[in-house]
């Protein structure tokens, strides 16, 4: 693959990646049901995304940077939700 085709399915590939739990998200505020989403896959979830960052800044790749971080948007928005309005015990891992 040259240049701009694998920069194009880096990106591909990124946005993907980072609209992946907004289906989710939108289920969650629509059907008012925050329990169904782990907190734990969220937390690690997170953490490998601030890796990516990290990589994305240490490499100055932007789309990684920017991809991951919309991730973590998301991910944040979903995680709070699930601890602000979630109901019961946490799952177990």
């Amino acid at each position: 693959m040259e240049g701009n085709a694998l920069f194009i399915l880096g990106i591909v590939a990124g946005i993907l990646t980072a609209v992946s739990l907004v289906p989710q998200l939108v289920k969650m505020i629509k059907e008012k049901k925050y329990d169904t989403v782990s907190p734990v896959m969220l937390i690690v979830l997170l953490a490998g995304q601030a890796l990516w960052i990290a990589y994305g800044i240490y490499r100055d790749d932007w789309p990684i940077i920017g991809t991951n971080a919309f991730s973590c948007l998301v991910n944040i928005t979903i995680l709070t939700l699930r601890l602000i309005h979630g109901k019961g015990k946490q799952p177990k891992v």
